[in-house]
């Protein structure tokens, strides 16, 4: 287990994606920190498997996160994970939802990598990785706040990554493209309603339409490149945006 003896704080690994890269970094000897919303008996649960502390911080809020970084203490890893999501033409889109995807998916990126840097720094040893998108790479209509976003954390990792080169420190985002997770399982039932299709239509022609490989991308893949993020091996790996979409963002 080559991550023993190193702590990993995770955002928004309580379920899908962050909680699959949690186990990831777990199973690899990994000290894990928990973050995120959820059923507090569930959340209890998680605790106990990956004998990890749980942080219910709110990322909107820079007085939490900031208190969430110093309960936790110095991270060898942060994994930024946690964000949100809203779809609506950018004429009719809510400024407070505006605010907050920015917030989460980009701000509190930003709060968390300057508070976690400087011990890594100290110690000559970090790697940070951002859950971005594919949207971090293109453009869907209707999602202007999280695909600029996306964009710009692509840009922030690009620049902390030069910041970083000659500490020993690493940067990168991982890319998903449409992930099976509950949450997207579960809106295929509405779907199929919505709009009269099958599971299967909804899944191959609304869900997968851009995905070429036709195949959801699963949490345990993402989890495993994130292991490769964090391995020796890849200490010169930096500054880099790694797609995991079924090859959507090729085309």
């Amino acid at each position: 287990m080559f991550l023993a003896g190193k702590r990993a704080l995770v955002t928004g690994s309580t379920s899908g994606i962050g909680l699959a890269i949690a186990r990831a970094l777990h199973a690899e000897g990994a000290e894990v920190l928990l973050n995120g919303f959820g059923d507090a008996d569930e959340i209890a649960h998680l605790g106990e498997e990956l004998d990890a502390r749980y942080f219910p911080a709110n990322l909107l809020d820079p007085a939490e996160i900031a208190g969430m970084m110093e309960a936790a203490g110095p991270v060898d890893i942060l994994v930024n994970n946690a964000g949100m999501q809203h779809v609506a033409p950018v004429e009719d889109f809510p400024p407070e939802k505006w605010d907050a995807i920015i917030a989460l998916n980009l701000t509190a990126v930003f709060h968390t990598t300057r508070l976690a840097v400087p011990a890594m720094k100290a110690r000559g040893w970090g790697r940070i990785i951002n859950t971005a998108s594919a949207h971090s790479k293109t453009a869907s209509p209707f999602k202007s706040a999280y695909v600029a976003a996306k964009h710009g954390l692509d840009g922030f990792t690009k620049a902390i990554a030069l910041e970083l080169a000659e500490s020993g420190v690493t940067a990168n985002c991982i890319s998903p493209g449409y992930v099976w997770t509950p949450l997207v399982e579960g809106q295929i039932p509405d779907t199929m309603q919505a709009r009269g299709l099958s599971r299967e239509q909804v899944i191959n022609d609304v869900l997968l339409a851009k995905q070429p490989t036709k195949r959801f991308v699963q949490p345990a893949e993402v989890g495993a490149l994130a292991v490769f993020l964090c391995r020796e091996e890849a200490g010169n790996v930096t500054g880099a945006n790694w797609s995991v979409d079924g090859g959507w963002t090729a085309e």
